[in-house]
């Protein structure tokens, strides 16, 4: 059963293979459209009804790939003040090289190394990246309204001083 689902996820992640090798140098781009099925990929679920488009800018050298992701679209988030559920605008961007070296490394998030030889790499984790970062840390729906006041206010309240030394203060005071 194990083996049977890593195989699915590879004929899904296919979609995001890019073969570079029979392509003429210069600027090539790739388009991606994106929803729920995408997240299933990297057992995400913690947001709903993605729906959106990445756009990849690949200008192809001798000796390097230059690769440019942006992505546009929406999720379906709570809201972090009143947890209605509103759709979320999402919109983000990154550049990435592709080299060729002795070994495969994606340590550096601005630079993939591809082993000589290869023709074709994946973006799949990348596109997730692009897109998971592309969500604000902080959520406010439409309507929220003045509640963004008291929801913030709340959180500068948790950062005072606890009740019990303001008493002790007061009795040092005396």
């Amino acid at each position: 059963m194990h083996a049977h689902s890593e195989i699915i996820e590879v004929v899904k992640t296919k979609d995001f293979d890019i073969a570079f090798i029979g392509l003429s140098n210069g600027a090539h781009v790739f388009e991606f459209d994106l929803d729920d099925t995408f997240f299933e990929l990297f057992e995400y679920d913690e947001y709903s009804q993605l729906r959106g488009k990445v756009t990849m800018e690949m200008v192809k050298s001798e000796t390097v790939l230059d690769l440019t992701l942006n992505f546009s679209g929406s999720i379906q988030v709570p809201c972090d003040v009143t947890n209605e559920p509103f759709e979320q605008a999402l919109n983000n961007a990154f550049d990435v090289q592709v080299k060729f070296g002795d070994a495969y490394n994606d340590e550096n998030e601005e630079l993939l190394i591809l082993p000589h030889g290869e023709h074709q790499f994946n973006i799949a984790q990348m596109v997730y990246e692009l897109v998971v970062l592309s969500i604000p840390a902080k959520l406010y729906g439409p309507n929220a309204g003045n509640g963004i006041e008291d929801y913030l206010e709340d959180e500068e309240t948790e950062t005072d001083t606890d009740p019990r030394w303001d008493q002790l203060k007061d009795l040092l005071n005396k």
